[in-house]
């Protein structure tokens, strides 16, 4: 079940809205753990045992560690952090090694299907969650949860679940205490839920048919592997940050507030700045649960350097057990330990020319995480220096959609814009007794939201079933 389909939208999100907000309090709780769980194993109910025995397997260990002290209570931290890793280790990883292993000895392992393991969908964010509450635990940066009901909801959120953002338990723990409830703020939760929804719908899935398109020709020339590099960027971008609107918008709804992930990316001058705005819940886990603990810039110049490299490869391969995540990786850990070297950006550097250096390295990175292998990351890679021809081919003229460039041409303006365009959306304190500008500065949103609201509908009626594209990670 996916936020943008018909049977979340009309069927599960009114029902459990209605059953949560007659619920009382106490048991309000109870109330989002099975909906969560009807809500994940709606996809596979196999998937559903795997996310509740890593979620008391976390929980029991937590209380171990917050029950001891020194050593006992460190081993008892780390035998708890290997049990989630190696959850995660098996099911996104064992296609990878076995495939590998496979090709080193001659053997075909796609051939055979003892190589394949399904992949649960959320998996990698539900462990990591799972094990900061540890490692904040064992730090005493966290209380335990108060009872199991608590720590359950909270791995199994549902806004959250299977994409993220990737929260930490301390960031919760006093909302699943007490949390407010208001109309005001189950408005603003829906609004935000709509331009998210929005971005997936009437944006990232009218774009993708170009990507797509492009990335699986055999030869693409420099034009189309712009145009296809490009259209993947802002596809990426929509889908992923328009899924957490929606998550932070459902969590409004439910009194929660969800950490923002995402604050105009592509207007960043630097990939250092590029990683505090992207996926921040990501960048913050890797920070205070990997790259601290590794020695920060503590260590020296030279193991600061190791680190940030170490650590994005590691994200890289977070993302997927493929070698062009490693690469993509990769690449930013490159550029990060390079930047941090010179201190790019310099305040000297002309603002735009930094914005387009960046941009230009972080579509660069986009090629090879979007590629299927990296093989066809560097036919793109050949295509955008020219090495195909240059202008668009009979053959791919005909496949391009004339809808999905003019939304990739404004879908760029917008994310140019985003800053100043979020400022503009943000609320305005009206006072009583403004009169007219009053009432248009109160009726003028909710008029746009309503035009907004029938666009996505429309398009939902009209398109086929599009899953986000951060579910397979």
């Amino acid at each position: 079940m996916v936020f943008s389909s018909e049977t979340f939208l009309f069927l599960f999100l009114p029902a459990f809205l209605a059953i949560y907000y007659l619920t009382p309090n106490r048991w309000r709780s109870v109330t989002i753990l099975l909906g969560s769980y009807v809500f994940y194993g709606w996809w596979r109910i196999d998937f559903l045992a795997l996310l509740f025995a890593t979620t008391l397997w976390t929980y029991v260990f937590g209380l171990l560690v917050a029950r001891t002290e020194g050593k006992q209570s460190k081993m008892l931290c780390i035998a708890g952090t290997v049990g989630c890793l190696s959850v995660l280790g098996f099911f996104k990883y064992f296609n990878f090694v076995a495939s590998t292993v496979g090709s080193v000895l001659g053997q075909d392992p796609a051939a055979s299907t003892l190589w394949h393991v399904i992949l649960p969908i959320g998996v990698s964010f539900y462990v990591f969650e799972s094990i900061s509450y540890l490692v904040d635990v064992y730090r005493r940066e966290s209380l335990p949860a108060r009872n199991f009901a608590d720590f359950a909801s909270f791995v199994s959120l549902f806004p959250h679940l299977v994409a993220g953002p990737i929260l930490r338990f301390r960031d919760l723990r006093d909302q699943f205490a007490n949390r407010t409830h208001s109309l005001a703020l189950f408005s603003q939760g829906m609004t935000i839920f709509i331009i998210g929804l929005a971005k997936k719908v009437l944006i990232a899935d009218t774009v993708a048919p170009l990507a797509d398109t492009i990335f699986s020709q055999a030869a693409p020339t420099l034009i189309e592997s712009w145009l296809g590099a490009g259209a993947y960027t802002i596809q990426l971008y929509f889908d992923f940050s328009g899924y957490s609107d929606m998550a932070i918008g459902l969590g409004l709804m439910m009194g929660f507030r969800l950490m923002e992930n995402f604050n105009a990316p592509y207007t960043s001058k630097s990939i250092t700045e590029f990683w505090r705005r992207w996926h921040i819940s990501l960048s913050v886990w890797l920070r205070d649960y990997l790259y601290i603990p590794l020695g920060g810039n503590r260590k020296g110049v030279a193991r600061t350097y190791f680190n940030l490299f170490i650590v994005m490869v590691l994200g890289g391969l977070w993302h997927g057990a493929n070698w062009t995540f490693v690469i993509w990786g990769t690449w930013h850990g490159a550029i990060l330990a390079i930047e941090r070297y010179f201190a790019w950006p310099k305040k000297s550097a002309t603002v735009p020319w930094s914005l387009l250096l960046t941009l230009l390295f972080i579509v660069l990175g986009w090629v090879m995480f979007r590629a299927p292998n990296v093989g066809a990351a560097m036919t793109m890679y050949g295509g955008m220096v020219g090495l195909n021809g240059l202008g668009v081919t009979a053959d791919v003229a005909w496949q391009l959609p004339r809808e999905g460039l003019v939304v990739l041409a404004i879908a760029i303006g917008l994310t140019a814009l985003e800053p100043r365009l979020k400022k503009l959306a943000e609320p305005e304190l009206v006072i009583e007794g403004q009169g007219t500008a009053a009432l248009r500065a109160q009726w003028l949103p909710a008029i746009a939201m309503s035009c907004l609201t029938v666009l996505v509908l429309m398009r939902l009626a009209d398109q086929a079933f599009s899953p986000f594209l951060y579910f397979q990670f």
